[in-house]
C-alpha cells in the first residue's frame, strides 16, 4: 500500500514554543522532508493551523503542499486558493474588538491570520487566562454560525466554519499524487481530533504525538520521536506507520 503524509507542524515537526514567532526548526528536517516526499512520489503535505506564508518562511528554501489556516487555505502544487483576508468582513470587524477586549492583560497574544484569529495564553496568569479566554469565546459567539471557536493548547482560534483539518486532509486526498494512497496524519492537539476522526472514518492512519487522550490509532510521544521516524524514513527504512505504538 502506498502512503500519503499529511503533518500538523507546532507540536509534531517542532516543539512547541511560548509565542508563535520563537519556533526552532532543526536543520535537519526540511532536507529530510525533502527526500522523503521524492520518495513518496510527492504525497507529503504539511497541514496546519499556520498561514501558508508562515510555513514557507519556516521551511525556506522548500515550498510543501499546505493546507494552512485549517484548511481555509491550500496550495497544491503551484495552485493556491482561499484564505483572503477580504473574503471575511465580519470577523475583520471584530478584530478591534478582540484587541480592546484583552488589553492589559499580561502576556496575552493576539495572532491575526487574516482569514482567521488566534488569542494566545500560554504565559499569562491563570486570571488573564481565563479572561482571555472569555472574550475570545465572546466575539465568537457573535460571529454567529458562519465561524466556530477551536480551542487547542492555551490557544482559542476563531476559524471560518468550514475550514477543518478533516475536510483539508479529505479534499488534497481526492487530487493526485494523494489520490489512491492510504492517508496518514501526525498531529498532536485538540484542533487534530477532528481530523482524525476524518482518517480513521476513510480508512488512513492517525498518529497522536503526546500523551493525551484520543481517538488516533497511533502514538508517539514528541517532536523528537516524529523527526527521528522521519528521518528514517527519507533515509530508507520502511514505511511502516501501521508498527508504530498504539495509542
Amino acid at each position: 500500500m502506498d502512503f500519503a503524509l499529511f503533518l500538523d507542524f507546532d507540536g509534531t515537526l517542532v516543539e512547541i514554543a511560548p509565542t508563535p514567532d520563537q519556533v526552532r526548526v532543526d536543520p535537519d528536517l526540511v532536507p529530510a522532508l525533502e527526500r522523503l516526499r521524492v520518495r513518496l512520489g510527492g504525497a507529503l503535505a504539511i497541514v496546519t493551523g499556520r498561514p501558508i506564508a508562515v510555513i514557507d518562511d519556516f521551511l525556506a528554501p522548500a515550498r510543501f503542499d499546505v493546507a494552512g489556516l485549517h484548511g481555509v487555505e491550500r496550495r497544491l502544487g503551484s495552485h493556491v486558493s482561499g484564505g483572503q483576508a477580504e473574503d471575511h468582513p465580519d470577523l475583520r470587524a471584530r478584530i478591534p474588538q478582540l484587541h480592546a477586549a484583552v488589553e492589559g492583560l499580561g502576556a496575552v497574544l493576539i495572532e491575526d491570520k487574516g482569514a482567521s484569529v488566534a488569542v494566545h495564553w500560554r504565559l499569562a496568569t491563570p486570571s488573564d487566562a481565563e479572561r482571555a479566554e472569555a472574550a475570545v469565546k465572546a466575539v465568537a459567539a457573535e460571529l454567529g454560525g458562519a465561524y466556530r471557536l477551536q480551542l487547542g493548547k492555551a490557544v482559542g482560534e476563531i476559524v471560518p466554519a468550514s475550514a477543518t483539518k478533516g475536510a483539508a486532509i479529505r479534499g488534497l486526498s481526492a487530487e493526485p499524487p494523494y489520490a489512491g494512497r492510504r492517508a496518514v496524519f501526525f498531529g498532536d492537539d485538540l484542533t487534530d481530533e477532528k481530523a482524525f476522526a476524518t482518517v480513521n472514518a476513510d480508512g488512513g492512519i492517525s498518529v497522536r504525538i503526546g500523551a493525551a487522550e484520543t481517538i488516533a490509532t497511533r502514538r508517539l510521544g514528541n517532536p523528537e520521536a516524529v523527526r527521528a521516524l522521519l528521518y528514517g524514513w527519507a533515509d530508507g527504512a520502511p514505511i511502516a506507520p501501521d508498527a508504530l505504538p498504539p495509542a
